[in-house]
């Protein structure tokens, strides 16, 4: 098998390391951030399909990590982790009116339409998703790529190395390491509060709002501000963040807040994931990198034992 180096550790390119280290490969991954310094280790990480396309193949790699995901969270009898941080949370998506059904709809085993909606809402689906803590998922990773005989370094990259096989899982880092202008910066901010109780994750169909239970917090969020680079939480921000957000969960009024994060989501016109040379380009994952994880490492190691 072969020696292959995998350049970022954000999700995408540590859950690539685990594939390919499962396939048998010696790998190495590299990065100038480590995991909890990369836009991965501030999502809210449930698996919903957000600014990322071309829909097949987003269905496709949303089904796949959906399965993954799903294995990891089953009970310990059954061949789960219950140290990966992953739970299997049922939750609602409310809309301003009926619609069909969403394009990502094979992707999800059970999709029914939502009841008890809160207050102004006159429609929505329910479905049961994944919801990944990344503060602990994230050194989950880690531990299996470790396990399984990677190893990760920081290392600040300023092209692609030009002999062996590359990974290139670098997010926004591609606009140089790919030499790819299309990747831009999507600003997302979120507001961490104290678990107060919410066992359901609400999201509104219209707009970046949502409320993402996880075990000790919940995640509030959100942003969507194409362009901007500024990774400087704002007060104002937060503040219409929770306000917008109690609309769904009103109990959010009364929670503490822990902290306030932003990170950048690398979005492009469409995922990038093939095969030029040497190099397997995986970027562009949106705010789906999570989502779509398991599913695009799939198609990595297809294309490095091309």
């Amino acid at each position: 098998m072969s020696r292959v180096l995998v350049v970022g550790a954000g999700v995408v390119g540590l859950t690539c390391a685990v594939r390919l280290l499962e396939a048998g490969h010696r790998v190495d991954v590299v990065a100038r951030d480590l995991p909890l310094e990369t836009t991965s280790a501030v999502a809210a990480a449930l698996w919903y399909p957000y600014r990322a396309l071309a829909q097949d193949r987003v269905t496709t790699w949303s089904r796949t990590s959906y399965a993954a995901f799903a294995a990891i969270a089953a009970p310990e009898e059954y061949g789960g982790d219950p140290e990966a941080g992953v739970r299997m949370v049922p939750g609602t998506e409310v809309l301003d009116g009926p619609r069909p059904d969403p394009w990502w709809r094979a992707a999800v085993p059970d999709l029914q339409p939502a009841a008890d909606l809160p207050e102004g809402w006159t429609a929505g689906w329910s479905f049961v998703a994944p919801v990944a803590d990344m503060s602990v998922y994230l050194g989950w990773l880690v531990r299996r790529v470790e396990e399984l005989g990677g190893t990760l370094t920081r290392l600040n990259l300023g092209a692609l190395p030009p002999h062996g096989i590359v990974v290139n899982c670098s997010g926004l880092g591609a606009r140089l390491l790919g030499a790819d202008r299309s990747v831009v910066p999507v600003r997302g901010q979120v507001v961490v509060v104290e678990q107060f109780g919410l066992d359901r994750w609400w999201r509104h169909g219209g707009g970046p709002t949502y409320v993402v239970p996880r075990t000790h917090d919940v995640v509030v969020g959100g942003t969507d501000v194409e362009g901007e680079w500024s990774r400087t939480p704002s007060p104002a921000t937060s503040t219409a963040i929770l306000e917008r957000a109690a609309a769904l969960v009103p109990a959010l009024r009364g929670a503490r807040v822990l902290r306030h994060r932003v990170g950048l989501r690398p979005v492009r016109p469409a995922v990038r994931v093939e095969r030029v040379g040497d190099v397997v380009h995986c970027y562009g994952h949106g705010g789906a990198g999570v989502t779509l994880s398991w599913g695009v490492a799939d198609d990595v190691v297809g294309l490095v034992d091309r």
